[in-house]
């Protein structure tokens, strides 16, 4: 699968604090380490920025450029930014991201279209996210792909994100993100791509809990269909599980969980608990995070202890 790598994200303070001192050895420095660990895209989120964006996104892209031979994901609401981002992109870059909001989509299509790029399609309207997987992809249907084609986008460029929401007070939404990346897939012939922000499913839950929510939904977004997500490449662990997923790799109890794990969302069916050895503590945590994840047990901070 395609990993876009979120760690230049302005959010970090020391990310904040190197964009706004022009530190770029720090920012290269953190590509690189997502680059070898896995990154095929590295994206570039500089917030709404809208004094300064189009000078820090032009120094940003050719700072990162220099440091490593990936595409650039341009990541901002700033739209005049975008636009001076793409204009220095020597690979072919991406586009994070647009709505079915009419602003968004006649400023962000056309240029997706002038410099073909790839563009992330937020399957939700200026009003909010729809609470089913079917309001998500009618959006997609009526809106986003119509728009897409209308203003000269391929379909291999179009990435539609169902949207991921905490499991953390909302954990009722988990299965219309499934939902929706099985029936984007559907849609059209080529189908579109698809993607998911994929960290802010464990948004609001103890630091120490969610590398294990984040790689345990994985799983299940491969299993429907997923192409691609914006994550952490430098979480290890996550990458290991790609690799056994990906691989089939049913050498240990784990790799065998994981696996049917895959199949059983692929399948459509309920992870069937006799593959688990309760008395394997990896396996028992994976086990557990997929009842939430189903929302079949509560989702509370301790819920690995009950």
């Amino acid at each position: 699968m395609l990993i876009i790598g979120e760690n230049i994200h302005i959010i970090a303070p020391k990310v904040k604090d190197a964009i706004e001192n022009r530190n770029a050895k720090f920012l290269q420095d953190l590509a690189k380490r997502q680059v070898r660990n896995g990154a095929h895209v590295i994206d570039l989120n500089i917030g709404p920025q809208k004094k300064q964006g189009v000078a820090i996104m032009e120094w940003l892209v050719e700072a990162i450029q220099e440091a490593v031979d990936v595409p650039l994901s341009l990541d901002t609401t700033n739209a005049a930014a975008i636009e001076a981002g793409l204009k220095r992109c020597k690979k072919q870059p991406w586009i994070n991201s647009t709505s079915a909001d009419p602003a968004r989509m006649e400023t962000l299509f056309p240029l997706a279209a002038q410099y073909n790029a790839k563009i992330i399609a937020l399957t939700m309207e200026k009003g909010g996210i729809p609470p089913t997987a079917d309001g998500r992809v009618q959006i997609a249907m009526e809106t986003l792909i119509p728009k897409a084609m209308e203003y000269g986008v391929p379909m291999e460029n179009l990435y539609l994100d169902p949207l991921t929401l905490t499991v953390n007070g909302m954990q009722d939404q988990i299965a219309a993100t499934l939902e929706g990346v099985r029936m984007f897939k559907q849609l059209a012939d080529p189908p579109p791509q698809t993607v998911v922000g994929l960290s802010n499913v464990s948004n609001g839950c103890p630091a120490s809990g969610r590398s294990l929510i984040n790689r345990t939904f994985l799983v299940m977004l491969l299993g429907a269909g997923l192409d691609s997500a914006i994550a952490d490449p430098l979480d290890k662990k996550q990458n290991e599980v790609i690799r056994i997923v990906e691989q089939r790799d049913t050498s240990t109890g784990l790799g065998k969980l994981l696996v049917a794990l895959y199949d059983a969302t692929q399948n459509m069916e309920d992870l069937d608990s006799s593959i688990v050895d309760m008395n394997d503590p990896e396996q028992v945590k994976v086990w557990k995070t997929y009842q939430v994840l189903k929302n079949q047990i509560i989702y509370a901070h301790s819920y690995l202890r009950i």
